[in-house]
C-alpha cells in the first residue's frame, strides 16, 4: 500500500508544482524582448526580416501562423534543435538522455494500458491478443527496452562529459552533478528489476496492483527503485530541470513577442506595469548586492 501511496503523491506532486510554476510565470512582468528575426509565425518573411520593414507598417494587417509557431517549438522541445545546429558532439548524448525519457514516458502509459486489461481480466500474453492488443503489447516492450537504455546510456556520459571535459567542469555546479545522479540512480534501479523481466509482465501486474491500491509483495530493489522515481518526480519541478516548464514561455514571449507598442495597446499597458517592478535584493548574484559600506 505504501509503495501506491508513493507514487501517487509523487505524481500529484510532480503535476501540481509544474502547473504552478507556469501559473508563476505566466503572471511575471513583460520580459527584455530579443525579438531575433526571422521569427517562425510571421508570414511572409520566412527569408529574413520583420514586418516592421515594411513601408507604414502600422496601417497593415500583422499576418501570424500560431501552427508555424508550434511547429517551430516542437522541433526544439522534441529534438533539441538548437544544441543538434550549434554543439553537435554533445547534442547525440543529450538527446539520448531526452529521447529515453519520452519513450520511458510512452511505456508507462502502455503499462497503464496493459495494467487496465488487467483488472478487467483480460490474460495480457502475446498469444491471446487482438491486434490492438498485440500492438500495445509490442510498443510496450519496445519503448520500455530503448527508453531505459538510452537514458541510462545518456544520464552516464553527460556525468563523465561534466567530469572529464576542461570547459565543461568549471561551468557545472555540484547541483547538476546530483540531478544526473539521481536520474542515473532510478534507472540502473529500473532496469535491475525489470531485467527478469523481458515482457513486462509483472510490471504490468505490479502498475495495475498500484492503480488498485492491491497490496503486493515487493522486493527490496523494487521498493528502492519506486521511492528513488518518486523522489525524483517530487525533485524535477522544484529544480533547474523544471526548464520544460518555461519552454513556452521562453519562445513566446522572450523570442518571438514582437506585437508593436503602440499607443493605447495591451504592450504599452505590459511595459508600464513591468516599469515599475523593482529587483528583489535578496538575489544572490554579486552585481545584484548593496556594495560595501567603506571601512573608515
Amino acid at each position: 500500500m505504501y509503495l501506491s501511496a508513493i507514487a501517487y503523491l509523487s505524481i500529484l506532486l510532480f503535476v501540481g508544482i509544474s502547473v504552478y510554476k507556469a501559473c508563476r510565470f505566466a503572471k511575471m512582468p513583460m520580459h527584455g524582448r530579443m525579438e531575433l528575426y526571422p521569427l517562425p509565425k510571421e508570414m511572409g518573411f520566412e527569408h529574413g526580416g520583420s514586418f516592421y520593414e515594411e513601408v507604414s507598417w502600422w496601417s497593415k494587417p500583422h499576418k501570424v501562423s500560431h501552427v508555424r509557431e508550434i511547429k517551430e517549438m516542437l522541433k526544439e522541445i522534441l529534438f533539441i534543435k538548437k544544441l543538434f545546429e550549434n554543439q553537435r558532439p554533445f547534442w547525440w548524448i543529450s538527446y539520448a538522455l531526452h529521447l529515453g525519457i519520452y519513450l520511458i514516458m510512452a511505456w508507462t502509459m502502455l503499462l497503464v494500458v496493459g495494467a487496465i486489461t488487467e483488472l478487467n481480466g483480460i490474460a495480457v500474453s502475446a498469444n491471446s491478443l487482438s491486434i490492438w492488443g498485440l500492438l500495445v503489447f509490442h510498443l510496450s516492450t519496445i519503448t520500455g527496452y530503448l527508453g531505459l537504455l538510452l537514458g541510462t546510456l545518456g544520464a552516464g556520459l553527460l556525468i563523465l562529459r561534466r567530469l572529464f571535459d576542461n570547459t565543461l567542469k568549471k561551468y557545472t555546479t555540484p547541483q547538476e552533478y546530483f540531478n544526473l545522479l539521481l536520474i542515473f540512480a532510478a534507472l540502473v534501479t529500473g532496469i535491475l528489476v525489470w531485467s527478469s523481466d523481458l515482457s513486462f509482465h509483472f510490471a504490468r501486474e505490479v502498475t495495475a496492483k498500484l492503480i488498485s491500491f492491491t497490496p503486493f509483495e515487493a522486493s527490496t530493489l523494487l521498493t528502492v527503485h519506486v521511492i528513488l522515481v518518486g523522489i525524483m518526480l517530487i525533485y524535477i519541478p522544484i529544480s533547474k530541470m523544471s526548464h520544460y516548464v518555461g519552454k513556452y514561455f521562453t519562445f513566446h514571449t522572450v523570442l518571438w513577442d514582437n506585437r508593436p507598442n503602440l499607443k493605447g495597446s495591451s504592450v504599452e499597458q505590459e511595459i508600464k506595469k513591468a516599469s515599475t517592478v523593482r529587483p528583489s535584493t535578496t538575489w544572490s548574484a554579486p552585481h545584484m548586492k548593496p556594495p560595501a559600506s567603506p571601512k573608515m
